[in-house]
């Protein structure tokens, strides 16, 4: 017969096991949601822009589309509460933890130096179907 306290542990063990498991499956499920948000708000606008509200190279990025005449989708990640996470999903997507990403009809063109470079060359222009 197992006595009370070594019973008690066993009910504990479980008890302990069981919640690492509903952890471990709602941070797997966090990640999937996140993952599918950037995947969702890339493909589903024209341009998208990952960016920080105070950083200079996000502000540049911003004013080559606002002298095109176009509005971005733009996501501050320093204002969210999941910001970090999106810069996590964004490293493994397109090799950068950096901002600002700029995706154009959900294509990556890159940072901010990036989307200067497709300005001038006119890549920006053939992804925003300006030929």
């Amino acid at each position: 017969m197992i006595s009370r306290r070594r019973h008690g542990l066993c009910i504990g063990i479980i008890a302990t096991l069981l919640l690492l498991f509903l952890l471990g499956f709602s941070a797997a499920r966090t990640v999937n949601s996140v993952s599918a948000f950037v995947q969702n708000v890339v493909y589903s606008n024209k341009i998208t822009i990952f960016s920080k509200s105070y950083c200079p190279y996000s502000v540049r990025a911003k004013r080559v589309f606002a002298e095109l005449h176009e509005k971005p989708f733009i996501v501050e990640l320093d204002l969210r509460d999941d910001g970090h996470e999106i810069q996590n999903v964004l490293l493994d997507l397109v090799g950068k933890h950096t901002v600002p990403q700029v995706f154009v009809n959900g294509q990556h063109v890159g940072g901010s130096d990036d989307t200067l470079k497709a300005m001038a060359n006119g890549q920006l222009h053939k992804l925003l179907g300006r030929n």
